[in-house]
């Protein structure tokens, strides 16, 4: 093995992050850690005076002042390495630590770096694949097609003919990434028993960030990640994912189906291909939602050059060393948290966030709740297809910073990647909202899905106390029937499940009160006609013909029909085939039963006014 492709840490044996090992190595090789100590320190050190010196005068406080020291930041954290860009990325999704000004210059942190010795890429191809490239490949374009920080990628074709991209790790990158994540532990350490205003634990974030690395760099790891993804996404003729060529992957080089397509971001090329830029943005959030709502394991760094359209119209995704996973519990959660939004139930909205892991149950929720008000109050009067997600996100981050909150890791790399994928959805449609484009899908798993927690957040959508409210279900039938994968079938049978369950009985009611209403309004219509049609000398005088009472009030059969007939590709056999459940339901009889005692109550009310000469 050469110089140059190892480093001590391989020759350790550390392939998994742990700051105890690795705190154990570098006792035995101080003078590694002194010489990157003053090599780091030394601009930082630089830095934090500059930015005291600011404070001490009072120029931070005017904003371009501000800015441009979030900028030089920014700046400074690139020049130090991929540890730091990878800690500065990590910082731009943690509203409780950083300042909002500062995130949004971490926000737009690139991971490219120039690359390095093409030799040392096709030495390192050898080494670890253990075999000569020339027995793999027909040929390999020795300069780099693209470099990031953690590797770099090359052209190549396969002995059988196959066209692929080889991603090659940095020589010496594992030993330079190791001993910044010490060093940068060590000053977390520091910063948290020195500076009490620190809420957050700084050295739980590195850990994180580190297991997180190690992760990446490691690249078995991500081609597994990789066909995870493609078995999830196998069914969905929308997306696709590259073939990964396992036989000729290791720890440091990746082969994977080379994919020719076109970024999201260039627009003109993609209108080219005979595509429409605005469906494939509707493809990547609804994939998106998918991933993170049902799979619960998410593509957490969908950039502008990880995303490309195929010429047959799907969306293909690359680069799968950035994934997370969401719990059910978590996934469930978050979709409560959205029903509690809409209701602006803003104290069972902070409750979602001790359940979700934001805030710790010892905390005061008493004065969150008027601060999310203020964030989401404003927000929500134009709907929430309406919202702004990045300035919501800005205000709710202030909130954050200003209350004791926790952001779990899977969170904070879902903001991440809406935040990034709304960016690119932007530069296709400057009027595009992410939350609107996200609500068919929203709706579509809050009617679908029978999860019992859902069921009831359902419940809590559609119900204000004991009123049912139409505008909700017909705002989600028709939302939900915005989905292209919707079954029309399957969201009349929720509907039902709803009818029939616990909650129904208040919308069971109105039906049958609304039943009842529209046949005495038919019979005494029919009364009232024949009546009409008799000799004056029999003709009854109490039976007056009454039009504002024959305008009774079918309101909820009206509602039902009027929302069913709305939805797309809906048509009246689909409600024929239903009978026969409706028929079978417990509940079914006992409504016919309600409905035949209140025609016989109102029948007889009708009779006794009629004998007593009340006119009707």
């Amino acid at each position: 093995m050469t110089k140059e492709l190892t480093d001590f840490i391989e020759a350790e044996g550390l392939l998994e992050y742990d700051p105890e090992t690795i705190a154990k190595i570098y006792q035995k090789y101080p003078y590694r850690f002194i010489k990157r100590l003053w090599a780091t320190l030394i601009p930082i050190t630089l830095f934090l005076l500059g930015v005291g010196w600011d404070k001490l005068l009072g120029l931070l406080k005017n904003k371009e002042k501000a800015r441009a020291r979030a900028k030089e930041f920014a700046d400074l954290l690139v020049s130090l390495g991929p540890a730091f860009i990878k800690a500065g990325q990590a910082l731009s999704t943690r509203p409780d630590i950083v300042p909002s000004i500062v995130l949004e210059e971490l926000a737009q942190l690139q991971d490219q770096l120039p690359g390095f010795d093409p030799k040392l890429a096709m030495e390192c191809i050898e080494e670890d694949l253990k075999v000569n490239k020339k027995d793999i490949f027909k040929s390999i374009e020795i300069e780099p097609v693209s470099a990031a920080s953690l590797g770099q990628v090359h052209k190549g074709v396969l002995i059988n003919g196959e066209k692929v991209a080889v991603k090659v790790q940095r020589p010496g990158l594992r030993e330079q990434i190791t001993l910044d994540l010490y060093i940068v532990r060590n000053i977390a350490r520091w910063l948290k028993a020195n500076i009490k205003i620190i809420r957050s634990d700084l050295i739980a974030l590195i850990d994180e960030l580190g297991k997180r690395v190690f992760e990446e760099m490691d690249y078995i790891n991500e081609a597994n990640n990789a066909i995870k993804f493609k078995d999830l996404h196998i069914n969905n003729k929308n997306i696709a994912v590259p073939k990964v060529y396992t036989e000729h992957t290791s720890r440091r080089v990746l082969t994977m189906e080379w994919i020719e397509g076109v970024k999201l971001t260039d627009i003109e090329k993609v209108k080219q291909l005979g595509i429409s830029p605005d469906e494939m943005i509707e493809i990547g959030v609804n994939c998106s939602l998918q991933q993170l709502l049902e799979h619960g394991f998410f593509h957490a760094d969908p950039h502008p050059g990880n995303l490309l359209a195929l010429e047959d119209g799907r969306l293909c995704y690359l680069d799968f060393g950035m994934m997370s996973e969401v719990s059910r519990e978590s996934r469930t959660g978050l979709i409560q948290a959205v029903v509690h939004l809409v209701n602006r139930s803003f104290d069972k909205l902070s409750k979602d966030f001790v359940q979700l892991g934001f805030l710790s149950k010892e905390v005061n929720l008493m004065p969150i709740v008027p601060a999310f008000e203020t964030v989401f109050g404003t927000a929500l009067e134009l709907g929430v297809s309406k919202m702004d997600f990045k300035s919501v996100t800005d205000d709710l981050s202030g909130v954050m910073y200003k209350f004791p909150f926790k952001l779990p890791p899977y969170y904070a790399l879902i903001i991440r990647s809406l935040i990034t994928l709304e960016g690119i959805a932007l530069s296709v449609d400057p009027e595009f909202k992410i939350l609107g484009a996200a609500y068919p899908y929203f709706a579509k798993r809050l009617m679908e899905d029978p999860d019992p927690q859902l069921r009831k957040s359902l419940k809590e959508m559609l119900f204000d106390g004991e009123t049912f409210r139409w505008n909700r279900l017909n705002e989600l039938m028709l939302s939900a029937a915005k989905q292209t994968d919707i079954d029309i079938e399957n969201l009349l049978d929720r509907v039902l499940d709803f009818l029939f369950s616990a909650k129904g009985g208040i919308l069971r009611k109105e039906l049958v009160e609304a039943v009842v209403s529209k046949f005495d309004s038919f019979t005494w219509k029919t009364i009232q006609s024949l009546n009409s049609k008799l000799p004056e000398n029999i003709r009854s005088t109490q039976i007056k013909s009454n039009e504002s009472y024959l305008m009774v009030e079918i309101e909820p059969i009206k509602k039902i029909i009027n929302i069913a007939e709305n939805l797309p590709g809906f048509n009246k056999e689909l409600i024929i085939k239903k009978i026969p459940r409706i028929l079978k339901e417990k509940d079914t009889r006992k409504m016919g039963i309600k409905i035949a005692k209140g025609i016989t109550e109102k029948s007889i009310v009708r009779m006794i006014k009629l004998v007593a000469g009340v006119k009707q």
